[in-house]
């Protein structure tokens, strides 16, 4: 098995990891293809150069490390273990402290590659043309930056404008994204493995404009009619580009899934009660769950 190693070097303890990975990787039947900043970090095995190449994905370092990831194999669909060395790691299946057991379990097959619905997205010019494509597992937000100004924003529902939003930015979430950014502007929570759309407006300054549960088959399509001359559009946080009034953001379902790697036992239910402490922290309560 020829696994793709992606990693965040800011880390504690990552080349540590990377070294004892190594070590253990042939004895698990596994050939390792680091990118290239990890390659160099180690000075060992094989320089990761495409997406094609790979059977699997290790990702050591947060969910923005396992978002990145899925990017990279942009619409391959091949698992991938995220490996926590942060603090939350929600979409992560094993901590700094279980690694290792995380990696001989995928190694045996003793696991469940969950697929995850994504976001193919383009931003189209004032002539329609389209100047930029990305693909996001958690969201695409259209925002004003840094400016102080409420923005006004027409969507669009299969080329239906379904109304007008007058709000700091608009989020255009999968499930999976949901529990991200979404849910901090006061958009629900969806089961990862309900396919949908939902949008999310950010400081709305009408209180009836609230977020929207879209079906998978729809195309949403987001326009800027007033505001700041110059808009950004950002891609699970981490990518993005330039975006002025009369261009059009254009968001629906990826032909492919993202295929996330959780262990037997462990539910979504499961991280949501620790991760975010859902239903209240037994703690708390005197509860044992």
């Amino acid at each position: 098995m020829r696994v793709g190693v992606i990693g965040h070097k800011g880390y504690v303890g990552l080349p540590a990891i990377l070294r004892t990975l190594f070590e253990i990787a042939p004895e698990l039947g596994m050939s390792l293809l680091f990118e290239p900043e990890l390659r160099e970090l180690t000075g060992v095995g094989e320089t990761l150069q495409h997406p094609d190449d790979v059977d699997a994905l290790f990702t050591l370092g947060g969910d923005g490390t396992l978002l990145r990831g899925a990017r990279y194999l942009n619409g391959r669909t091949v698992p991938i273990l995220g490996i926590n060395l942060g603090r939350l790691g929600f979409l992560t299946a094993c901590g700094r402290d279980e690694w290792e057991i995380g990696v001989r379990r995928f190694a045996a097959g003793d696991f469940v590659s969950e697929p995850r619905m994504a976001l193919e997205s383009c931003a189209l010019d004032r002539d329609g043309v389209e100047r930029c494509q990305w693909l996001a597992l958690n969201d695409v937000v259209l925002h004003k930056g840094g400016f102080a100004r409420i923005v006004k924003f027409t969507v669009f529902v299969d080329d239906e404008a379904i109304g007008s939003y007058s709000a700091d930015g608009l989020i255009v979430s999968t499930p999976t994204g949901s529990t991200g950014y979404s849910l901090s502007a006061g958009g629900p929570i969806v089961v990862p493995t309900l396919e949908s759309m939902v949008v999310t407006p950010v400081s709305p300054h009408t209180l009836a404009m609230r977020p929207l549960v879209m079906p998978p088959q729809v195309t949403i399509q987001v326009r800027a009619d007033d505001g700041p001359e110059e808009l950004l559009v950002t891609i699970d946080g981490q990518v993005g580009t330039t975006f002025t009034g009369g261009e059009r953001l254009v968001i629906r379902k990826a032909r492919s899934t993202v295929q996330i790697v959780r262990f037997p036992g462990t539910t979504f239910f499961t991280r949501l009660r620790r991760k975010l402490g859902w239903g209240g922290l037994s703690e708390r309560d005197g509860e044992t769950i």
